[in-house]
């Protein structure tokens, strides 16, 4: 009962995750991310350990659809798991299990992968794919927000009992290997989603002091300041 898109930035080469669902904070499992490497997402009956041999395996300079050999050679249950793989130059490969709760599917994109399981439909994968590709220009964070957004409008996850609201969702963007550019999420809530969007506007306005800070501690405001100046922009 999630859907998500994985993605690479073909201008920057920045690597992002977003991720939405019924369940409850979903963040907090999204450890396939590594810049310099690339990204893999399991979900559906999650198998936790399949991201972080990917990644390791992707590091080793693998191909995504080598990596996914690798994962189900390594896994009796592969069939129960949704996957989807991309590598730092924007190959892909994904992989539904027939296992997966239906609606379920995938779609392979040029430099990004949309998938979900416990859909309404194809509709829903659509959704996302015209989301992400809907402004080309925009920062990675805020195409694979507008994916999400797509996903929901178009009917999002539907259950044996009708509609399942996203209670979590979370982006994260890589562009060093040590860190997250962007790491925002949303771990209970019963628009998730559009809280999400809240958060990551608000995030972008501090982006630059939280960065600036570190590197220049003796010019550096206090947040306290910082966030007075904000209320200064606002009533000018």
């Amino acid at each position: 009962m999630t859907f998500s898109i994985i993605a690479r930035c073909p201008d920057t080469g920045r690597l992002g995750l977003g991720i939405t669902t019924f369940s409850i904070a979903a963040g907090g499992r999204c450890e396939g991310i590594r810049f310099g490497a690339g990204v893999c997402k399991t979900q559906a009956y999650v198998k936790r350990d399949n991201d972080l041999i990917a990644l390791e395996l992707l590091e080793q300079g693998m191909t995504p659809a080598g990596v996914m050999a690798a994962l189900k050679a390594d896994d009796p249950d592969h069939d129960w798991r949704q996957i989807a793989i991309i590598d730092r130059e924007g190959r892909t490969c994904a992989h539904t299990g027939p296992g997966c709760r239906p609606w379920a599917g995938h779609h392979e994109g040029d430099g990004f992968v949309a998938f979900g399981n416990v859909l309404a439909g194809q509709e829903v994968l659509d959704g996302i794919v015209a989301g992400f590709l809907a402004d080309p220009g925009a920062a990675l964070e805020f195409r694979l927000l507008a994916a999400l957004e797509g996903g929901r409008d178009a009917g999002g996850q539907v259950g044996n009992d009708g509609h399942l609201t996203e209670r979590s969702a979370a982006i994260f963007v890589a562009s060093e290997p040590d860190h997250f550019d962007i790491d925002v999420r949303v771990d209970l809530h019963d628009d998730a989603v559009t809280e999400l969007r809240r958060v990551l506007e608000e995030f972008k306005i501090y982006e630059t002091f939280y960065r600036d800070r570190g590197h220049r501690p003796d010019l550096a405001m206090s947040q306290v300041e910082f966030v007075a100046s904000l209320a200064k922009k606002a009533v000018a």
